[in-house]
Formats: structure tokens, sequence, C-alpha cells
């Protein structure tokens, strides 16, 4: 007996999802609850599991392909079941008989469909195809190395065999850099490779006889298009990930319907910093300070209730929990992942939470509900040097704050001079929901809340 299993909606609102790697090979025997594949939605890359036990009759797309929800996704059968056969292409017109394949030779061994063995992988850490892979380690020998499959993942890109890398990280596990210093390694062979002979020059010919117009105009450069490539020198098709494609369209569409307003403002984070700096040496853990931002915002977001809202219609939507949004600068492109009711979480919780989600984002780890549902946004780009910018509103959103890299800078304190650390905010906001007058009295209440954190630490 043979059941189907189609593909399901695993995150809201899901329409497709493209197939990354295949768990369990056609004749592979898989387990109910286990693994099957491994598919990219927009934004995450997530394991399916067979609600079946038995024989993997048949993949309902290729690694790569992508298939609409409903579709069939695996063909289960019981143990008596085998793989369907490789799909043979009919003799076209004319083709003489001799063109045929030869039939396989009797001495070829056919191993049974029970005989192979499941390839069982995890989360990788991309779904891009990229070009032919090298041939692969036997499954007993790659099982016996431990590795992340987003490393593993790496390892196949890179054409390195993780049996001949020294872990470095816990237990002996390969991680990431393992696999990037291995790939940087020279190879086995020390000789280099002779340079290309040089072509010799053409014989020196007669210039050609110049015929010059009598006119002062300046020759004409023409336009970049109808330039000639220097000789050695080509363009690059460089296809876009699904994850980039997923925000190019979310940019897009919220640039085009949202009228955004972004109000620029510097804080003195003297007092932050030393906050920072106190709860991590008396709890002996690193504060992001995305923790400290989002507990001096939730008390705004309480006061002003339109920041934390979407705009439906005519209606606007006012969430009562506070789901705040962290930009992630995640390998493959900006993820924003979620942090679930965070105004009812403390600093050092908020803290965890924020160093859990940036690790899963940055390897493609994090469940679909884990990066949907933002009611506001904080993203840290000083986290990459950055200062004030125009950060773009998530759609389903009105707003979004913009935290850049405190750099000390010369301050008026009291009538005088004085050095302090001057962190940059950029808030942006929906000006059909919010009026100018609104945006600046939330941005003053949060610089309030973050130039003294005991404000909000108190509450």
């Amino acid at each position: 007996m043979e059941r189907e299993f189609r593909l399901p909606d695993i995150g809201e609102g899901l329409t497709e999802a493209e197939i990354v790697r295949w768990l369990v090979p056609e004749g592979g025997r898989v387990a109910a609850d286990e693994p099957v594949v491994e598919v990219e939605t927009d934004k995450a890359v997530v394991e399916i599991p067979s609600p079946y036990g038995g024989i993997v009759v048949r993949h309902g797309g290729a690694e790569g392909e992508t298939i609409a929800v409903g579709s069939v996704l695996v063909v289960i059968g019981d143990e008596t079941v085998t793989a369907s056969p490789p799909e043979t292409t009919a003799p076209t017109v004319g083709d003489s008989p001799a063109t045929s394949p030869p039939p396989a030779a009797a001495a070829d061994p056919v191993p049974s469909a029970t005989s192979v063995p499941p390839i069982v992988g995890s989360l990788s850490e991309d779904a891009e195809v990229l070009g032919s892979r090298e041939t692969p380690v036997s499954p007993n020998a790659e099982d016996s190395v431990k590795a992340l499959p987003i490393v593993r993942k790496l390892a196949r890109d890179l054409g390195v065999d993780l049996t001949s890398v020294s872990g470095s990280g816990s237990n002996g596990r390969v991680t990431r850099e393992d696999v990037l210093a291995a790939a940087s390694a020279p190879g086995p062979s020390s000789s280099p490779t002779p340079p290309p002979p040089t072509p010799p020059a053409p014989p020196p010919s007669a210039p050609p006889t110049e015929i010059k117009e009598e006119t002062d105009a300046e020759p004409v450069t023409p336009p970049p298009h109808l330039r000639s490539v220097p000789s050695g020198m080509t363009d690059e098709r460089r296809p876009q990930t699904r994850l980039r494609r997923t925000i190019a369209a979310n940019m897009a569409k919220s640039w085009a319907e949202i009228p955004h307003v972004t109000t620029f403002d510097d804080v003195d984070a003297t007092r932050l910093l030393e906050i920072r700096s106190a709860l991590g040496s008396r709890h002996e853990v690193k504060i992001p300070i995305e923790a400290l931002v989002i507990k001096a915002v939730i008390p705004a977001l309480i006061e002003f209730p339109e920041f934390n809202s979407t705009l439906d219609g005519d209606d606007l939507i006012v969430h009562g929990s506070h789901d705040i949004g962290i930009a992630v600068d995640a390998p493959d492109g900006l993820l924003v992942a979620v942090i679930k009711n965070a105004g009812a979480r403390g600093v050092l919780e908020l803290a965890s939470e924020v160093r859990r989600l940036g690790d899963g984002a940055k390897a493609r780890a994090l469940a679909p509900d884990e990066l949907t549902g933002q009611t506001f946004t904080v993203s840290n780009i000083g986290a990459v040097g950055g200062g004030h910018g125009t950060p773009i509103i998530p759609y389903g959103t009105t707003a979004i704050l913009s935290v850049g890299r405190a750099k000390e800078k010369v301050i008026a304190a009291d009538g005088e001079l004085a050095i302090a650390p001057l962190m940059p905010l950029s808030l942006s906001y929906d000006h059909r929901v919010i009026d100018g007058a609104q945006g600046r009295r939330f941005m003053s209440l949060v610089i309030e809340n973050l130039e003294e954190p005991a404000l909000f630490l108190a509450g």
C-alpha cells in the first residue's frame, strides 16, 4: 500500500516552498515522525517529518525545485513496496535501434530497496544549489563526524571532506570556521600550476591614415552600456536566493505603500552603558544593547499604542502584546527574529532571547513563527558600525527604531563643555497613522528612558 504525503502549510500563509535536501533517498526506510526532507520557506529552512513509516517510494520533487502547498511531497509505501523505477525517455522518430542504451549486465548486482541506508540531516544554512557537487562521502563516514547540518552543507559546497577536518568545537564538533580553514588550506599538490604561455605579440603594422575633420568638438564618450569590456573581464549573472527575493519583495512593498517619515536624534548613553556593564559584571553574562533598548521602548509603546499597531484598511488594530522584532545580520540576508511578549520579560531574559534568536537566525535554524508577527522592530545598526539611517518599516507594522554605535563627542552640559558617548537614534513611522508631533513625543520618552535607565528598570 502506498500513501501520499502532501506539502503542508508550515508557516503563516505559506503558498510554496523550495526543496533544499532530501534526508531519506528513494528506496530508503523512514520511521514515522522522522525528518524526511528539508524545505526553505520565505525566511526559514525547516525539516518536515514523515507522518508514516515505511519505504520512500517517490520524491515529489528534486532538490532545488519549488512545489506548492498541497502538492505531493513524498510517497511512502509499506515494506513490500519498492521504489519506482527511473523514467526512461522514449526514442524519437528516426532513432536507430543501435542508439538505444544496452541492457544492464546480468552480473551487476541491483541493491534491494531496504538495503539503502537512510540519510539523516537537519537544518541547513541556505537553500541554494550551487553547481555540481563533489562525490559525497559515504553516509556512514559522514555520520561519524560531529557537525551541524549547516556546517555539512557548507562543507559540501566548498568540496571539503569532513572526515579529514579536526573539530575545534565542544566534544570535537566541526565548526564553520574549521570548514573555512580547511577550504583555504593548500591542496595535496605542492607544485604550483604553471601560468599559461604568453601569446606572441602581433607584428607591427603601419598605423591607419587618420582623416581629421575641421572641427574643435571634443570626442564623445559612449554611454556605459556601449563601452567595450577590457579583455579578461566579464559580467556575472547571479541568481538571487529565495530569502533575498523575499527581502526584496517585502522592502519594495513597504516602501511603495507606506509613507515613511524618519526623525533623528542622539542620546547621551553614559548611564545606559554603565548599567549595561554593571549588569554584565554582576551576572557574568554579556548584555546585548538591544535588551536595554527594548526595555526602554516598552513604556513608550504603552503610552503611544499607535506605534504598536497594524493598519488594516480603514481600521487600526492596536496590539495588546508587545512582540518586538530584532533585525539580525545573517549571512544570507537580513532577518527579523521576534521576541514574543517582550513587555513581560526582564532584562536578563531579554538578553538571553536576543542571543538565542540572533544565533538561530544566523544559522537559519529558527521556526517560522519566530520570524513573523512582530508589532514593533528594533534594529541595532551600531553592531556593524552604523550611525543614523532611514530604516524601512516592516510591512504590517507602523514603526521601527534604529540604534547606532555610541561615539564620544563634545556636548554642552550645564553651560560647560563635556565629552559623552552619544548614541544615534533613527525612528521611522507610518505617516498615515502617526503625525510628526506624536513621533517626537514618542522619541522624547524613549530618550528620557535611555538616558536614565532607572526609569524603566524600576517598572
